[in-house]
């Protein structure tokens, strides 16, 4: 597959939240969303298979979100990957690469969406996830940070993931 080419795209109802700390469900205007506090980190994972049309580059991850009244500071949105490795990954404990981070401005107006992006190179940073393995993506609001100066909650829309 070329580079810059769709491979999966997650909505809101694909989410899985943990056990805690997790997103709150929601909708705006009858568009689902997950809320992403401003005063604790919240997670949200989402699970797939890396297609068999990936070529073996990078990934990159385009989070599409709004914020719920704020029109001005910075989210901080970190991502991170999970493989499952056949006869090898005990998915009863969690084993996620470290996490990339995008430090997101604010649409300037309310109800408007942002694109933001999250580059992970192949190798350690996908988790050395390969063609056909299953997989989960975990997106956090890192609201602890000093970065993160954007009041209010963070509404995630859509995930886009490419090849890079």
């Amino acid at each position: 597959m070329a580079s810059g080419q769709t491979l999966l795209v997650f909505t809101p109802q694909a989410g899985v939240p943990p056990a805690s700390n997790f997103a709150t469900l929601a909708a705006r205007n009858n568009h689902t969303i997950w809320q992403f506090d401003a005063a604790a980190n919240e997670i949200l994972d989402f699970e797939g298979v890396l297609p068999r049309n990936y070529n073996g580059g990078g990934l990159t991850v385009t989070l599409i979100w709004s914020a719920a009244t704020a029109t001005s500071g910075v989210t901080r949105w970190l991502g991170s990957w999970e493989r499952h490795q056949e006869d090898t990954t005990d998915t009863d404990s969690n084993s996620f690469a470290t996490a990339q981070a995008v430090n997101a401005t604010a649409p300037g107006t309310s109800g408007t969406r942002a694109y933001d992006t999250i580059a992970f190179t192949d190798g350690a940073q996908i988790d050395n996830l390969a063609v056909g393995e299953s997989f989960r993506f975990r997106v956090e609001r890192d609201a602890t940070d000093a970065a993160d100066t954007m009041t209010g909650d963070a509404e995630l829309a859509r995930i886009e993931i490419r090849e890079t």
